[in-house]
């Protein structure tokens, strides 16, 4: 512990040393200088050249550049209480043609970002109200100018930098707007990407605001940057990493070549380990590990590619580049064109593939992820959830897995519910005390999740499970999590163990130690699989040909299934999909023990 917060202010002290920005002098004079330097271009022509991936994705970025020219130009259309939609699009827009420019001269390109950013900037304003759409418009405005200075008509670039300090930089002042500078989840890194990036754009123009805006940002970025320590494991998993994390990069990289450093903040502790854990949450069934506010699809992470260069690690890209070949729809990811930058010292064509088939986070959120192998269609993957709903976009979820074997997903997640559908029917999704309406929502409680519920109650919120290693080999790969404190009123101690054996069965094993008053257990499984109960303690599941047997030892009890059709109208609904598991009635001051056996058959 002492070390650990001797290497914390370490880093706060590291970071506090370069504060003073004026008198540093820029790596990267002129323009361009965020992100994309010109002497990247000739680096890119190269890989073009001489790889046939790095060519089709080339093409795949030009392609889809000509498709939306084809547009018509964005318009301040608000869903809720959200622009966002609109920041991303023009996000996406402004990268794809800035770069189809910098990479063809073809005046077309420039032309059309040249439109698109004055109409963006001709907006009342970027909504401040969810600064997450300031952030993103700001984003985009400031690399259009930067990437495309020398082309654009002078009275434009007064215009655009203009409505980067209006609508931009002033909002970041306005205390109603500014909470993300105290938050440690995405919204800090976003938003100060987004406005330090805007300011980087101009700072020859106004070198005190540039001095006092990055002095601003570096003190309250190091907030979400702490919370990857002491392994990687990102708070407010799969998704959000690619959200928080993708800024986190922007910004990273920014202030690098702008000044020549990151002052720290690249060696945060846990920071470069976060590519190691984005890595082990996708399984072989094509799916990632959907804890928390995520969908279960395989997102593409051009930061991923940042994080290769940096660890000399061309195996953190195993899954970038597995989806790189099969994804159709890559030209969706607004900042694809980044992979061309940040990946440009790397080789697609010969595959590193990874060697720990491993991995366990601690930190705030902790997570354990295990499989049998990284190549084998076939594999054995589990992923584990301890941590607390506490969390940013938390759900009561701790306990739960996932499993994934001969192809495919046999234990799920729902994972997220989209925040409009509830926001719009007056749901009230951000409140996390106990008896907040948050948790009413069908997706979010733990009676829909991988894990247990005593007594029909609900998880503890400020309830928290640590996840420790209790045996590692070639034969047996194993986890325990300690979920008393999620249970504290139902039970005197609750713990969960998670085990790969021999590369073949997941075994579960809980022992709940009862407390004062009788009840009930019900282990619960999401699938969406087809059910067929066996008596005497067995059953088995089946999906697209396949068979999972299912074994419950220890105790009496017989695998049951359950509806997951939710009972509120502002509930999601989720067809083919169902609740299997077992009911134990429990005994006060009675200590139950029992193993779960999940057996593939090949």
């Amino acid at each position: 512990m002492k070390k650990g917060f001797l290497i914390y202010w370490l880093l706060i002290a590291q970071i506090a040393w370069a504060q003073d920005f004026k008198h540093l002098i820029p790596a990267a004079q002129g323009h361009p200088r965020l992100l994309f330097l010109k002497s990247d271009e000739a680096i890119i022509h190269r890989n073009i050249q001489q790889d046939t991936i790095w060519a089709n994705l080339h093409q795949q970025i030009l392609k889809e550049a000509d498709v939306l020219l084809l547009k018509e130009p964005l318009v301040r259309k608000q869903i809720g209480r959200r622009l966002l939609g609109v920041s991303r699009e023009m996000l996406r827009r402004t990268l794809f043609w800035s770069y189809a420019y910098r990479m063809t001269q073809q005046p077309k390109y420039a032309q059309r970002v040249e439109k698109e950013l004055l109409q963006i900037c001709q907006f009342t304003d970027w909504n401040p109200s969810h600064f997450l759409d300031v952030a993103e418009m700001t984003t985009a405005v400031a690399i259009g100018y930067d990437w495309l200075f020398e082309a654009l008509n002078p009275e434009s670039k007064k215009i655009i930098q203009a409505a980067i300090l209006s609508k931009g930089i002033e909002p970041s002042y306005d205390k109603r707007y500014t909470s993300w500078l105290q938050a440690s989840h995405n919204w800090n890194q976003v938003c100060n990407a987004g406005i330090s990036l805007g300011i980087l754009a101009i700072q020859e123009d106004y070198p005190d605001k540039a001095q006092e805006l990055l002095q601003r940002a570096q003190k309250s970025i190091v907030l979400p940057m702490k919370d990857y320590g002491p392994d990687g494991a990102y708070p407010e998993g799969y998704a959000y990493w690619g959200y928080g994390t993708s800024f986190q990069v922007l910004y990273n990289d920014a202030i690098e070549k702008a000044y020549g450093s990151s002052f720290g903040l690249n060696e945060s502790p846990g920071f470069y380990a976060s590519a190691y854990y984005l890595l082990h949450m996708t399984g072989p069934s094509g799916k990632n590990f959907n804890y928390s506010d995520s969908g279960d699809g395989i997102d593409f992470h051009p930061a991923m590619f940042w994080f290769a260069a940096k660890t000399k690690n061309t195996s953190l890209l195993f899954t970038e580049i597995n989806t790189l070949k099969s994804a159709k729809n890559l030209v969706t990811d607004r900042l694809l064109p980044l992979v061309m930058v940040w990946g440009k010292e790397a080789s697609l064509v010969n595959q590193a593939i990874p060697k720990p088939f491993s991995y366990l986070g601690g930190g705030p959120n902790p997570v354990a992820m295990m499989r049998s192998s990284w190549t084998d269609p076939n594999a054995l993957y589990v992923g584990v959830k301890g941590g607390s709903p506490s969390v940013n976009h938390g759900h009561m979820d701790v306990g739960s897995f996932v499993f994934d074997a001969l192809g495919e997903r046999w234990a799920m997640d729902f994972g997220m519910q989209n925040y409009e559908s509830l926001e719009s029917k007056g749901v009230g999704i951000w409140g996390k005390e106990q008896n907040a309406q948050r948790w009413d929502v069908f997706r979010y409680h733990n009676r829909s999740h991988n894990t247990l519920t005593l007594n029909n109650q609900l998880q503890a919120v400020k309830g928290k499970a640590e996840i420790q290693w209790k045996q590692e080999s070639n034969r047996r790969t194993e986890v325990i999590l300690d979920l008393s404190s999620l249970y504290s009123e139902q039970a005197q101690r609750v713990s969960r163990q998670v085990a790969l054996v021999n590369k073949r069965v997941l075994e579960i094993s809980d022992q709940v130690q009862v407390g004062n008053q009788d009840g009930e257990l019900v282990w619960t499984m999401v699938t969406a699989a087809e059910f067929h109960a066996g008596g005497k303690g067995k059953a088995y599941l089946t999906q697209q040909g396949k068979r999972l047997n299912l074994e419950l030892k220890g105790v009496k009890g017989e695998w049951i299934s359950w509806s997951t059709e939710p009972k509120h109208d502002y509930d999601a609904p989720n067809p083919n999909t169902r609740f299997v598991g077992f009911k134990l009635a429990t005994k006060a001051e009675n200590k139950l023990r029992y193993q779960v056996i999940l057996e593939p058959v090949r």
